[in-house]
């Protein structure tokens, strides 16, 4: 699969995945619009605050509704502060007449860390927390005979905020709790989501390469802190495994202690150390502060003295982290963006959409007096992830496609090298036995023609006649051996490109009309080359010879001599019409014995291409079935 279409895919899946988060809440809010038709809130209600070191029993608040102390609270208005030093408070409430079959209420924003409730005085619901979490969204089931009585709901906490600031919705139990469920299922689902992919990935390390190893656990890191953030924060999991609430607490802790690190090693692996080498220093002070933090957390479930001095430590450490992280993670982008560093890009449009939704839902949450839920950062984290996949995929696929054009080369210096050994054979077996065979031949030619010339029987004359062009066509191919091994182009000399080739043409021409086409050369004056004249005419008519006969009906061969200024050298262009070479015998040209011809050795290509490394150029053929092949020689210019 091409870069390209990797990106593709990638942002397809992304596109899909959003869209069904989107068609996902707009179908919850229809289902919840279609239920409202059956349900009625509650929008006014009283509140007593309790002062420090007062502590009332349910018994002393049911007698006390003439207190002058209990005031008036409208949901959706502007909240009461909390008087200093106030970390109790009661609230109370009318339930409306009750017509449902299993009638229930929906508490939503309601900020305490303790919960008991009561009707009249009967305690109906009681939630204890030892660990910091003080956002409730909890339905409470009820009965007929319950209709148009009191609740009174005892709030304790230690944050700063107490009480309830939504309506309360009165409806059918079974509708209320399967809304209120499925609101708080989307956090499960990304949380679990991003948890399960990060534990793929963390499986997939042992079948990777050890080069993707750095980013690939950073990132996996990077998606386990996100995920275990998400899902630790969430109310449905605080609701449901309350008695697990403290390993929340201490899971979120780690994962947003690892998580900035994880970042950053990530950004570094693939951005590099940044302007400076700030990125790198940056990651250095953290892998030397984030063991701190983790035993600090762990002595805190151990130590009440560090217990108290932690939230502190944790507070300074991570707010200090994310702002100078965040303004040099910005600073980086930047550089690089500036530097035209594509995957900056990429990870700045995922930063820049995520720092805006999350900086907006910030000054929201301040500007609602720190009531806000912090809800749709979780959007902005899942782009950012998507742009960090993006760029690993990226850095991935840039690898892969440099693996590859690494194992060509090397098929490309196998094949040299292999070649490279079949010549040297070659060489060696031509230089020992050529000279040994050539003087028996000629010695055998002399003698069979002395014995043709007193023979009169027809029959043998012919035969004599067949064993002496027997004689020079082994006698050619001995030359043909002599040549490969050892080209004989110590007699080096200027040769003019455009003298040679006119003189090549003069030779073949008639051989071409005689096979029914034609020769036809275009030349630039002036292009000149070292080497042996005659050494360079055979390896030149040995081309043409080949592209003549694969002549067919008007055959033509083009010689086109040009000069390439990029590589400083002359270009020979030998291109003709014929029946061309399959893409299997392209890779076997030049080699010893390879021949589609009858009676051919393949050696005339194999001198050619000796002749033309000796004379330090270079061989390239490239031809089509039905339409023709193109020889192309480069050739070095002769500087005098």
């Amino acid at each position: 699969m091409s870069r390209k279409r990797s990106y593709i895919f990638s942002l397809v899946l992304i596109v899909l995945f959003f869209t069904g988060v989107v068609l996902w809440t707009q179908s919850a809010q229809a289902e919840s619009t279609k239920n409202t038709k059956s349900t009625e809130t509650i929008s006014e209600w009283q509140m007593l605050w309790e002062t420090k070191d007062e502590e009332l029993s349910i018994t002393e608040v049911s007698a006390s509704s003439q207190d002058k102390r209990w005031f008036t609270v409208k949901a959706n208005g502007k909240y009461p502060i909390v008087p200093e030093g106030v970390t109790s408070a009661w609230l109370k409430l009318q339930l409306p007449e009750m017509t449902q079959m299993r009638p229930a209420i929906v508490l939503d924003k309601l900020y305490s860390n303790d919960i008991v409730m009561y009707v009249e005085q009967s305690k109906i619901y009681e939630l204890h927390r030892s660990y910091a979490y003080d956002r409730n969204q909890i339905v409470v089931p009820f009965s007929f005979s319950e209709s148009n009585k009191t609740i009174y709901m005892k709030m304790k906490s230690s944050f700063g905020r107490i009480g309830l600031h939504n309506e309360v919705i009165v409806g059918e139990y079974y509708e209320l709790f399967k809304k209120d469920t499925k609101n708080e299922l989307l956090d499960v689902v990304i949380g679990s989501s991003l948890i399960c992919i990060s534990f793929f990935m963390l499986i997939s390390i042992l079948f990777l390469n050890r080069s993707f190893l750095p980013g690939w656990t950073s990132l996996f890191l990077v998606m386990l802190s996100i995920g275990l953030m998400i899902l630790s924060d969430s109310s449905l999991a605080d609701r449901y495994f309350s008695e697990y609430g403290n390993l929340f607490y201490y899971l979120f802790d780690v994962a947003s202690t690892i998580l900035l690190p994880s970042l950053f090693i990530f950004f570094e692996k693939i951005f590099g150390k940044g302007p400076y080498g700030i990125i790198s220093k940056l990651n250095k002070i953290q892998l030397f502060l984030v063991p701190i933090s983790l035993m600090l957390l762990l002595l805190s479930t151990m130590i009440d003295s560090v217990g108290y001095f932690y939230p502190k430590f944790s507070i300074i450490y991570l707010g200090s982290m994310i702002v100078i992280g965040n303004i040099l993670l910005i600073i980086s982008l930047i550089y690089y963006c500036w530097r035209g560093n594509r995957e900056a890009l990429i990870m700045a449009f995922g930063l820049g959409i995520f720092a805006f939704v999350g900086l907006t839902e910030v000054i929201w949450y301040f500007m609602s007096d720190k009531l806000h839920r912090m809800y749709f950062w979780k959007f902005g984290v899942i782009l950012f992830l998507a742009s960090l996949i993006i760029l690993l995929v990226r850095r991935i696929m840039r690898n892969y496609e440099q693996a590859l054009k690494y194992s060509k080369q090397i098929e490309i210096f196998n094949n040299e090298l292999e070649r490279s050994e079949k010549i040297e054979m070659i060489s060696h077996l031509a230089a020992s036995i050529a000279h040994e065979v050539r003087n028996p031949l000629q010695v055998t030619r002399g003698f069979l023609q002395i014995l043709g010339k007193n023979l009169k029987e027809e029959k043998s004359i012919s035969y004599t006649l067949l064993a002496i062009e027997e004689l020079d066509r082994a006698s050619e191919i001995i030359t043909d051996f002599l040549t490969f091994a050892k080209p004989d182009l110590e007699e080096m000399m200027q040769l003019d490109i455009s003298t040679e080739i006119l003189q090549i043409e003069a030779i073949l021409a008639p051989l071409a009309t005689m096979q029914g086409g034609s020769i036809r050369v275009k030349t630039e004056d002036g292009l000149e080359v070292k080497g042996n004249s005659s050494k360079f005419k055979q390896a030149l008519i040995n081309i043409i010879k080949n592209s003549i006969e694969a002549f067919r009906e008007d055959g033509v061969v083009t010689i086109t001599v040009h000069k390439n200024v990029e590589k400083n050298g002359v270009t020979i262009r030998i291109k003709d019409n014929g029946e061309g070479i399959d893409e299997l015998d392209l890779k076997h040209l030049g080699e010893p014995y390879y021949s589609k011809k009858t009676k051919g050795t393949g050696l005339g290509l194999m001198v050619t291409f000796r002749i033309i490394e000796a004379m330090q150029g270079r061989v390239t053929i490239n031809s089509i079935i039905g339409q023709g092949t193109e020889v192309c020689i480069d050739l070095p210019v002769y500087n005098s």
